[in-house]
Order: C-alpha cells, then sequence, then structure tokens
C-alpha cells in the first residue's frame, strides 16, 4: 500500500468514526425513546496494510471467523465458526481440503531466540480439531491435530503423523510419519494403524463435504429460510402409517435433504 493508499485509508477510517459519533449524539437526543441497533464491526477477512487474505473462491469461511492479514486458503479447505487466524508479523499457508474446527487458533512468530524465522505453514488434507492453537510451526500434509492441542514455534508434524488431543507439542519438537504422540510435554506413544492413517484422509473429505453445506446454508436469502421453514412445520404433522392407510405418498422436498456425502450410510441402506 502505497502514501495514497495510505491516506485514502486514514480517510475511509475517519469517515467511519465520525458516522459513529452522529450516531452516539443522535441516541443521546432520543434520550428515553432510544432505540439503539448494535452493529458488529467484526470482518471475517481482514487486511493489516498492505497484508491481504486470499482465500480460495472454493473455500469455506465461516461467519465469526477471522482471516487476517498475510493468510492463503486453499481450494475445498474450511475455517470454522469462531477460528482466528493472524498473519500480522509473518505468514500462515493453509493447503487444499484442509479443515479447521471451531475456535482453533492459528499465529505465528517474527522470529525465535536463534533469529529463525517462524511463519506456520498447514498442508494438504490436513485435520486441526476445536480449540487447537499452532504457533509458528509446520504441519504436513494429511496429519492431524486433535482438540485442544497446541504446537509450539518450530515444531514440525510430519505427513500421516496425530497429535492426540490436549497434548503439547515443545519448542522445535519433530513428530515423525506415521506416529501419535501425547501428553504434556507430547511424547510418542505408538505407531498408527492403516486404518487410522486412511481415517485422517477420511475425516478431511468428510469436513470438505460439510462444508459445502455450510456455505450454502449461510448463502440462503431471507425468502429460501422462510420456505424451508414453511415446509419443515408441514412435513413435521406428517403421519407416515395415516398415509399409507388412505393412500397418499409425501415425499420430503429436496430442500430439506442432506447430500449423501454428508450422511455416507444414507447412501448403503437405500441400496440395500
Amino acid at each position: 500500500m502505497g502514501t495514497l493508499g495510505r491516506a485514502i485509508y486514514l480517510v475511509g477510517s475517519w469517515i467511519r468514526v465520525t458516522g459513529q459519533a452522529v450516531d452516539r449524539v443522535g441516541c443521546t437526543l432520543q434520550a428515553s425513546h432510544l432505540f439503539q441497533e448494535q452493529v458488529s464491526r467484526h470482518r471475517t477477512l481482514m487486511n493489516v496494510f498492505d497484508k491481504d487474505p486470499v482465500v480460495d473462491k472454493d473455500a469455506f469461511v465461516a461467519p465469526g471467523a477471522s482471516v487476517i492479514g498475510d493468510v492463503q486458503v486453499g481450494r475445498g479447505s474450511s475455517i470454522w465458526y469462531g477460528c482466528v487466524l493472524r498473519g500480522d508479523v509473518n505468514s500462515i499457508r493453509v493447503g487444499s481440503g484442509t479443515n479447521i474446527q471451531d475456535n482453533a487458533l492459528v499465529h505465528v512468530a517474527k522470529s525465535n531466540i536463534s533469529g529463525n524465522v517462524l511463519p506456520t505453514t498447514i498442508g494438504n488434507n490436513v485435520t486441526v480439531g476445536h480449540g487447537a492453537v499452532l504457533h509458528g510451526c509446520t504441519v504436513e500434509d494429511e496429519a492431524f491435530v486433535g482438540m485442544g492441542a497446541t504446537l509450539l514455534d518450530g515444531s514440525h508434524v510430519e505427513k500421516n503423523a496425530m497429535v492426540a488431543a490436549g497434548a503439547l507439542v515443545k519448542q522445535n519438537t519433530r513428530v515423525p510419519f506415521g506416529e501419535v504422540w501425547g501428553g504434556n510435554p507430547a511424547k510418542f506413544m505408538r505407531k498408527l494403524t492403516e486404518e487410522e492413517i486412511a481415517f485422517i484422509s477420511q475425516s478431511a473429505t468428510n469436513y470438505t463435504n460439510l462444508a459445502m453445506v455450510h456455505a450454502a446454508e449461510n448463502n440462503k436469502s431471507f425468502q429460501e429460510i422462510e420456505l424451508e421453514k414453511a415446509l419443515r412445520k408441514k412435513f413435521a404433522r406428517k403421519d407416515e402409517e395415516y398415509d399409507s392407510m388412505i393412500g397418499v405418498v409425501r415425499e420430503t422436498p429436496v430442500e430439506l435433504t442432506l447430500p449423501d456425502n454428508i450422511l455416507p450410510d444414507k447412501a448403503q441402506k437405500i441400496a440395500s
């Protein structure tokens, strides 16, 4: 952002602050007749001067999440409700098909005591569980970070490795391929089975599919939402036994049907 850009940015900020001040004056004049609408200043995507988030058009960033500064999010990835990705003093890179679940925190370090630059890099098809903290670390493709786990500066989780829920991975610790580490501080527990390694990939796929549903729901218009409410109310009274007696067949509207890839058992049951 050049000098002109900074000047425009500052003028815009002054105008917004002035508008808020005028609103407060109006509220004071209204006194007991005041109706004050609370407007959130939250922005899901926010730049820090010349550092702008870059989010692929097929990625999902949930309302209430915060993606700030030098952050890139790849195709099919999902950043869930309450997450914070703050790329201010360094960069954050999130690959394709990765899910960072609710209330997780991803930050960076400008440098450590040794002077090493510490961005945060998260690969493809990675699962980061609810409430995890990743700080200045690297997580390779198809790795798994459990709920509430913490990865400190310089830590490195290799491909197909798993950090157990609640674990604390100390600075500069490397979690090798195909291993489960857990505890505080995190230590080697055992090798992953082939089924568990397959589960890591499937977990990422499941979240990619689920993110598509949430993205579609968040993009619905007011009219679409009201239509679905009416349909749910109508079909909530459905009596299948009575309908069969009088020969009536009521198919559930497509608007109220989850896709097969969200409920994988559904397709199997229909086929059988």
